[in-house]
């Protein structure tokens, strides 16, 4: 059968399973698979294998040569990383969007805990996300006037988990060579391995797999300058990372406390507040870089900090076990036995891992003081 024949084949099985599923969810359900499904054959009908772009004489030179970049990347990821050598990102889509995606997300109005959406095959996840900014924006407005704290924010690029051939898109070709790099990693370790409904556990193994990989990606084609930047990105990524951390505590303080309703509203005021001076702060000791700010274009909620650490509360974990593992393909083997835990038993072990790694890097501090000459 050829390519284009199974493509359109899955493509009505999957609309016709999302139609069955949300009828029988309902009509607001459907209303949002649908928006998904349509979203979903959009992508596939505007993307062109990348071979097809760089023969295109009307291509921009521009264009062809982050594509090609993007071809390397690929095969990297591949040779070098082990990841799936499969259909995705070998074809690309030019969108007429800034996003391809953007999800909802919400709080109630005194708590952190996000609130939870269940779908076939990702399992409970704490977003919703639409193809247009309008029904974004909309639902939000209707999650608003149910009294929570709503976030809406643009998503890049998204992983289908293997089932579809995900390809590159506009939204993110224009990336650096190393982000551009970090976010094909990122979500090709999705299609690894994924455990429906635990976000902490699928984030953190997928940011250990881009981490690790971008790192052999400037070590094999980066220069000095490349490297040098990326470590400026990432010395700015965790410095935003423990302001929101920070206030995120202060938050959980607040909503914890037996105060009145609201002296806690007073304070969730005074907190955001706080967050706003400090980011200003933070940038200044970073010359002026304002990489973050659209994270702020949004009056700030609870919904902006519900998923802080998500990507990195078992990063510690993943680290220390690839280290032990050594190579990708035994890595890989011993992040699906985690993932066929259980719940508590797989928390249990990461638990174990963050404590091996936490002493290893204690280990390695008290070595610099002992010999603070050496490399």
């Amino acid at each position: 059968m050829r390519p284009s024949v199974r493509r359109f084949m899955r493509t009505r099985y999957w609309l016709l399973t999302a139609c069955t599923l949300a009828l029988l969810a309902g009509c607001t359900q459907f209303r949002y698979y649908m928006q998904a499904a349509q979203g979903q054959y959009s992508l596939w009908s505007d993307a062109r294998p990348i071979d097809d772009w760089l023969g295109d004489p009307a291509t921009d030179p521009q264009l062809k040569a982050r594509l090609e970049k993007a071809l390397l990347i690929r095969r990297f990821a591949v040779q070098e990383l082990s990841l799936p050598n499969n259909g995705s990102y070998k074809n690309y889509a030019a969108l007429s969007r800034p996003f391809v995606l953007w999800n909802v997300v919400a709080t109630p109005e005194l708590s952190l805990r996000p609130i939870q959406w269940c779908f076939p095959i990702a399992g409970c996840v704490s977003y919703r996300g639409y193809y247009s900014k309008q029904d974004a924006t909309a639902y939000a407005d209707e999650l608003r006037g149910e009294g929570n704290d709503v976030q809406v924010g643009g998503v890049p690029a998204y992983s289908t988990l293997g089932w579809f051939s995900d390809p590159l898109l506009s939204t993110f070709i224009n990336y650096s060579d190393a982000e551009l790099a970090r976010m094909v990693f990122h979500e090709l370790a999705h299609q690894v391995v994924y455990v429906p409904g635990d976000t902490q556990f699928n984030e953190s193994f997928a940011t250990a797999v881009e981490e690790a990989g971008v790192q052999r990606w400037l070590a094999l084609y980066g220069t000095d300058e490349m490297r040098l930047a990326y470590a400026r990105y990432n010395s700015r990524r965790a410095d935003f990372l423990a302001l929101l951390v920070r206030h995120r505590q202060m938050l959980e303080a607040n909503y914890a406390s037996k105060t009145s309703v609201r002296h806690r509203r007073a304070e969730k005021a005074r907190i955001f507040a706080h967050l706003q001076a400090d980011y200003q702060q933070l940038k200044q000791s970073w010359g002026g870089y304002a990489g973050y700010d659209r994270w702020f274009a949004e009056p700030l909620t609870n919904a902006h900090l519900s998923a802080v650490g998500t990507y990195h509360d078992y990063l510690p974990a993943f680290k220390s076990l690839l280290r032990q593992e050594r190579t990708f393909v035994r890595f890989y083997g011993a992040v699906q036995k985690l993932a066929a835990l259980d719940p508590l038993q797989r928390q249990q072990r990461l638990e174990q891992l963050a404590h091996t790694a936490a002493d290893e890097s204690a280990q390695g501090q008290d070595q610099q003081t002992a010999a603070p000459g050496t490399l």
